[in-house]
């Protein structure tokens, strides 16, 4: 496995990371704890030590089963979880916060569902506060290696923000400060408050950071890039075919870019890339993955992970490095495939 230090943190973290928001069970169609702990262990045991979680993953069920599983393997690990999403919290309609969708605990929901919780981004230092303290019982330690804003909060100063973020750092609650779903002006405004990570989406086919120059906002301040959905949700593994049947609640079920026909495309992209998987001992996804991590020098994968097996199988595109030609290369066949 390949370790990669995360910003000017002195925190080391492997290149692949085990992405948690699958076994939280929201929009995935439920969770196993067992099987998620068995897979957190897996990831462990292949290398990888840098797990990815959040407060709204599940709300809440996320953050406990990796509590759990990192009993007694606490200091060897890098536990990077998220705030600035609340739900259930009525007063905030009236002014504070900014709505963000209603869920229930599957997925994506109406107003007019009786289970509904409305969401907000809220980044308030008293929010804050009171969520790291929810998370650090939830995960069952003292300390959170990386606490990452999870999306921007327009009714908050981000100074306001960055104050609070500073002063759990100066307390020693947090090691290292990161945001997500942000824009470049405000990653911009958190790297001169010491940024350490910036989690976007990033994949072969979702490659909106490069265009607008997040990626190189990242290299120049010398931040750790984290890229979530990089296999697409599954699409960029091979794996799924146009006959696969999504459960109820999992997001995938009325995408778009999962129809038949989008499909498809996938699969002949795939299999343009097949001499070189093979000349590299590796999957498709395995494939995509070491593209990932191979398209900027501090970057990190965060691979949804459900089973032992998978973990065992991600871990794996932690020990490649591809050739800079055949990175440009994949990426220059997947803007001519036409996958949406």
């Amino acid at each position: 496995m390949i370790y990669r230090q995360i910003g000017n943190s002195g925190i080391d973290a492997s290149v692949v990371a085990f992405g948690a928001w699958a076994i939280g069970g929201w929009m995935w169609g439920g969770t196993e704890e067992k099987a998620s702990i068995d897979a957190l262990h897996a990831a462990f045991d292949n290398g990888i030590n840098l797990v990815d979680t959040a407060p709204a993953y599940g709300f809440g069920r996320s953050e406990e089963i990796v509590g759990k599983a990192i009993t007694g393997r606490r200091d060897k690990l890098v536990i990077a979880t998220k705030c600035g999403l609340v739900w259930d919290k009525k007063e905030w309609a009236a002014g504070k916060g900014v709505f963000h969708f209603f869920s229930n605990e599957k997925g994506s929901t109406t107003a007019d569902d009786p289970k509904a919780f409305r969401v907000y981004k809220y980044l308030r230092p008293e929010s804050i506060i009171t969520e790291v303290e929810a998370s650090l019982k939830r995960l069952k330690t003292d300390y959170i290696d990386i606490l990452q804003t999870h999306w921007q909060d327009e009714s908050t100063p981000l100074d306001d923000t960055l104050a609070a973020l500073i002063k759990l750092r100066e307390q020693g609650k947090i090691r290292s400060i990161g945001c997500s779903n942000a824009a470049p002006e405000q990653v911009a405004a958190y790297c001169k408050a010491g940024l350490d990570v910036d989690q976007e989406r990033f994949s072969l086919v979702d490659r909106q950071v490069e265009k607008n120059k997040i990626i190189d906002l990242c290299r120049e301040n010398n931040v750790s890039f984290f890229a979530y959905s990089p296999l697409a949700n599954g699409l960029l593994t091979g794996k799924i075919t146009p006959e696969r049947k999504f459960a109820e609640g999992d997001l995938r079920a009325t995408r778009p870019r999962f129809a038949k026909e989008n499909l498809l495309k996938v699969s002949a992209m795939l299999e343009k890339f097949k001499d070189i998987a093979q000349q590299n001992g590796l999957t498709y996804g395995q494939l995509i993955i070491a593209w990932t991590i191979g398209r900027y020098e501090k970057m990190h994968a965060l691979c949804g992970i459900r089973n032992a097996n998978q973990a065992a199988e991600n871990a794996k595109a932690g020990e490649v490095i591809l050739a800079k030609d055949v990175v440009e290369l994949i990426a220059k066949t997947a803007d001519a495939s036409g996958i949406s």
